[in-house]
């Protein structure tokens, strides 16, 4: 009977593990291939939330303007850091015309953030390369998108990316993390690996804010 015990305990940590490695293995190769924009605003008063997004178009529509044509994320990133300047201008700038005076911080780092669904496209929780603005107090709602592949630049509202964008995202991912995010497939072993890739990742922020 002790036998049958330890035998079971030994593959029970067996598939925990296995399962740890694969959501650290998916994670990682999304993380690897994704750029994010994090913008938060100064409250979660109206007019502090409409800033916020003000703020975000303006931002978008330059990084729009700077990588149309980059295709990897590396690059994408290194023109970020060429231009953070700008966006700390553009910021301000948005900032002012809408006769406020709060002060911006811009930086490019890696963060935590939760599964966040993009149209048709889900990423689940886990930590990021991004663009993080935060404005003023920095207290408000958070807004998420993606920035490479161009998530940012589609009209996600009506709840479907477009084919561009999702090929795209494809080629940069790989089948298995490209599979994972979309919600068009109906796959239950799919949504199973969705939600073994957001238990750990979750756990992860969880510890690592600990």
């Amino acid at each position: 009977m002790k036998k049958y015990i330890i035998l079971i305990l030994v593959l029970f940590l067996f598939l925990i593990f296995s399962a740890y490695s694969y959501a650290s293995t998916v994670n990682e190769n999304l993380s690897d291939n994704v750029f994010r924009l994090h913008v938060i605003a100064n409250s979660d008063s109206k007019g502090d939330q409409d800033l916020k997004y003000k703020v975000r178009d303006k931002l978008i529509e330059y990084m729009k303007s700077i990588t149309s044509n980059i295709e990897n994320k590396e690059e994408v990133i290194n023109i970020a850091y060429n231009n953070i300047e700008n966006f700390q201008k553009i910021a301000e700038q948005v900032i002012k015309e809408n006769d406020f005076n709060y002060p911006v911080k811009i930086e490019i780092g890696n963060f935590s953030f939760p599964t966040k669904t993009y149209g048709d496209i889900s990423l689940p929780s886990g930590f990021y390369d991004a663009l993080k603005v935060e404005i003023g107090n920095a207290s408000g709602q958070n807004w998420w998108c993606v920035m490479f592949p161009p998530l940012c630049f589609v009209d996600v509202t009506s709840g479907v990316v477009p084919e561009s964008s999702k090929e795209n995202l494809e080629t940069n991912l790989g089948q298995e993390e490209y599979d994972i995010i979309s919600n068009n497939n109906e796959s239950d072993v799919i949504e199973f690996k969705f939600k073994i890739v957001e238990f750990f990742e979750d756990l992860g922020i969880k510890l690592a804010n600990n």
